[in-house]
């Protein structure tokens, strides 16, 4: 079966998944929250990412992806970063999390955090500020990480394919995804804006210049001029080359994601697909010629929105000694 089939097959259960999971329980995620418990939690994250990002800039990305990757599946409770078990496939096994990457910053920043406050700080928040502090290192927008998160104790391969947007995604699915987590419309087109930074492997989006309804077709939706200049870089079946998200400029945070949408140059169909929305086609097309003047705060108040997402708190939950492993 296709993954655009399976996608079809399973698009239901999203709603159906965060049903069961249940309404987020936000009420006891506060800002400083380890300030009496773990109170120099927060700078030890932020001095151990500094340590990754300053040699390796180009891991602010996945870091980030990785935290939105956590918080679509069973809500931001750490459970991406689980490792698989001989009786389960876990998250980070599922087909759109092979690409993650970066694992190795939030088990150092982890290991240093439990060296000062054993059994204190979360995985699931270490990963929230992480990904804020690998942002903001690389000039993008910094925002207030309210903690208190608790480590979840699933994860499941099954559940990030049902609940994480493909790149093939259309608008009204990208739409129901999103509403399904309690993200809004513009939280959507806003959080899309993160592909200003990254790459993508070639075999994310080479049905779209080779093949894209079967017959040898290209995707008419993309600009003609930018399908020639991917088909110098990635050949039919190309899975190991990898282009950049936002040309010119992938390792900046910037608005010139916006640009490339609007010129018809985003890479995926979910790019192309912010065009087909009123609300997203017009925020697009601010920032387009505004070269992302608010885009930042934004990026800031959507990001604060999604770690929010179905988050484990109090008595739920647990503190995991170690992200990839459940506690014995």
């Amino acid at each position: 079966m296709s993954s655009q089939k399976l996608f079809s097959a399973f698009f239901l259960q999203v709603i159906l998944a965060t049903l069961v999971l249940g309404v987020a329980n936000v009420q006891c995620l506060k800002l400083g929250f380890y300030k009496k418990t773990c109170p120099a939690a927060e700078d030890i994250v932020r001095k151990t990412t500094a340590q990754y990002i300053s040699k390796a800039p180009t891991l602010a990305a996945p870091l980030l992806r990785m935290h939105f990757h956590d918080c679509f599946v069973r809500g931001c409770d750490g459970s991406v970063l689980l490792n698989s078990t001989k009786n389960n496939q876990a998250e980070k096994d599922a087909i759109p999390n092979l690409s993650l990457r970066g694992y190795h910053v939030i088990d150092a920043a982890k290991s240093a955090v439990e060296k000062k406050c054993p059994g204190v700080v979360s995985c699931a928040d270490i990963l929230a500020l992480v990904a804020r502090d690998a942002v903001s290192m690389i000039n993008g927008p910094y925002w207030k990480v309210p903690t208190g998160r608790r480590d979840g104790k699933v994860s499941v391969a099954l559940e990030a394919l049902i609940n994480l947007p493909p790149p093939f995604a259309n608008i009204t699915q990208l739409k129901s995804m999103f509403h399904s987590k309690g993200l809004s419309v513009k939280d959507l087109v806003v959080l899309s804006g993160g592909h200003t930074i990254g790459i993508s492997h070639c075999s994310s989006f080479t049905n779209r210049l080779y093949n894209f309804t079967g017959k040898g077709d290209t995707d008419p939706s993309m600009d003609p001029n930018y399908v020639i200049q991917l088909k110098k870089k990635c050949r039919p079946g190309d899975v190991t080359t990898i282009v950049e998200m936002d040309p010119g400029s992938f390792k900046t945070f910037d608005g010139d994601y916006y640009t490339m949408v609007a010129k018809r140059r985003g890479l995926f169909q979910s790019d192309v697909a912010l065009l087909d929305d009123v609300q997203t086609r017009k925020y697009v097309k601010l920032h387009s010629f505004s070269h992302g003047k608010s885009f930042g705060k934004d990026f800031a108040a959507s990001m604060v929105k999604m770690g929010k997402v179905g988050v484990l708190t109090g008595k739920a939950g647990g503190i995991r000694k170690y992200c990839a492993f459940v506690n014995k």
